[in-house]
């Protein structure tokens, strides 16, 4: 936490570092306040029950007060080059009098114990040092889509858009990436390698073991994305194809995980949750059922589901979400 927070005060006046307390049962809490003491100016300790990583999230934004909004997790940090770089950016483009939605910028995977860090970059696929908007994005590759590590929005775009994200579930970033995507207008990208993803803790919620575990909450995001719009409404088809495929990989990753169990238990909730989607939009259900990956996640036995996962081993390092 030391480490997040003081590689985020490089910034200086120019930011408001928000560190919410949820509950914590260590010095987070006590750790929080000495900041708060000790640069007034600069960071505001919150302190609230318990509510998971969506009660912090809302927490912050409630309290927020700069022009833009950026969520930086206690494991993580900023890159001082890149974080200058990002901050010389916004302020040149709010002294043009431009309204950016959405700024993106790169993050690196630190993975525990990895020679090589593997980064994930977007300038073949972004226009760069210019405004631009969804039609002028080229096709994101699997990998590839816009994460939380990977952008920082326009504060009051997230409260015109409703965002509220549920409490004690985790995955919840990938609700505060989708949900705000048919706002941004105008969007801009710089190609640094700003945001530094820690990887590797057994017990991080991304584990694949305590993904499995925590399987309810990630079939809890993914219905709540799927109801969060009807995608053919979406009149933008750049956006629209973009949100599809964001959809696709979190149902994706919620199917494997299901298989990848092997109870009984889960393969009947796999069942239900690709029924959900089916009541829920019958044209969503085939376009995501009729691609690659939701033809192969879906066949019969266990043979098929052998397969599956035989296949999706293969696939598991360019999908982006180990």
């Amino acid at each position: 936490m030391r480490r997040c927070v003081d590689s985020l005060l490089i910034g200086g006046e120019d930011v408001e570092i928000i560190i919410v307390d949820d509950g914590s049962s260590d010095d987070t809490g006590a750790i929080a306040d000495a900041y708060a003491e000790k640069y007034p100016s600069i960071v505001r300790a919150i302190h609230q029950e318990n509510g998971g990583h969506g009660a912090g999230l809302n927490a912050g934004l409630n309290h927020a007060t700069g022009l833009y909004f950026k969520v930086v997790d206690s494991d993580d940090w900023v890159d001082e080059a890149s974080y200058r770089q990002i901050l010389d950016a916004l302020h040149n483009l709010c002294s043009a009098g431009c309204m950016l939605d959405m700024m993106i910028s790169n993050f690196v995977y630190e993975k525990e114990g990895a020679k090589h860090k593997s980064a994930t970059r977007y300038h073949n696929i972004l226009p760069q040092g210019q405004l631009f908007g969804w039609e002028e994005t080229r096709n994101f590759k699997i990998g590839k889509y816009i994460l939380m590590h990977s952008v920082i929005y326009r504060t009051q775009l997230l409260r015109d858009c409703h965002l509220v994200l549920p409490k004690h579930t985790f995955y919840v970033d990938n609700l505060f990436v989708y949900v705000p995507l048919p706002y941004v207008k105008t969007m801009y990208y710089l190609d640094v390698d700003f945001y530094r993803y820690y990887i590797g803790r057994e017990d991080q919620s991304v584990n694949e073991k305590n993904m499995i575990k925590n399987i309810d909450q990630q079939i809890k995001v993914n219905k709540i994305m799927v109801d969060a719009y009807d995608l053919w409404k979406i009149a933008d088809r750049h956006l629209r194809h973009y949100m599809m495929n964001y959809l696709e990989i979190i149902t994706v990753i919620s199917t494997v995980m299901l298989l990848k169990s092997g109870t009984e238990e889960n393969l009947e909730k796999k069942r239900e949750l690709w029924t959900y989607i089916k009541n829920r939009d019958i044209r969503l259900f085939h376009k995501l059922r009729n691609r690659i990956m939701g033809q192969t996640l879906n066949l019969p036995g266990k043979g098929g589901r052998k397969l599956s996962l035989t296949i999706y081993k293969i696939s598991q390092k360019v999908i982006g979400f180990n």
